[in-house]
């Protein structure tokens, strides 16, 4: 009787094996099924910032008749360039700050654009034009039609 108890009080090796096995692959499983959805949460939330800056520069525009010049940049929907005019029709600021990409990148601002009015982007996880996966560059204009 004391050698049937023996055997009945506690887990095999194998046994044990056998669940760590599978813990292992579930937690696999859950590492690769993350991975897509922090890819999509990087592409909406630069989709998130383009929108909300373009709609800052539209404010812009209709106060002070066209989109900023290239040499004020994104600053100028944060801040009155020194250049413009104290007395001028600028009546932002039109964000309290400028948000960086996901990345820590400044967002890129374009003036005047090749087929749009303006260019706004991201060049991605590398800050550099081009670039494949996360490096791939996210333009205000591509994102919108998606």
């Amino acid at each position: 009787m004391d050698n049937e108890r023996r055997n009945d009080d506690g887990f095999t090796l194998v046994e044990m094996m056998a669940v760590l096995v599978i813990i292992g692959l579930l937690m696999g499983a859950a590492v690769l099924a993350l991975g897509g959805v922090t890819d999509r949460g990087v592409k909406t939330r630069v989709q998130s910032d383009l929108s909300t800056i373009r709609q800052a520069l539209e404010l812009y525009k209709t106060d002070m008749f066209d989109y900023p010049p290239e040499e004020f940049g994104l600053q100028a929907l944060v801040e009155l360039p020194e250049a413009v005019d104290a007395g001028s029709r600028y009546n932002g600021p039109y964000l309290t700050k400028l948000p960086a990409d996901p990345w820590g990148n400044p967002y890129v601002y374009i003036y005047p654009g090749e087929e749009n009015p303006f260019e706004l982007l991201t060049y991605g996880r590398d800050g550099e034009p081009g670039g494949e996966e996360e490096d791939t560059d996210i333009s205000f204009w591509d994102a919108d039609t998606e």
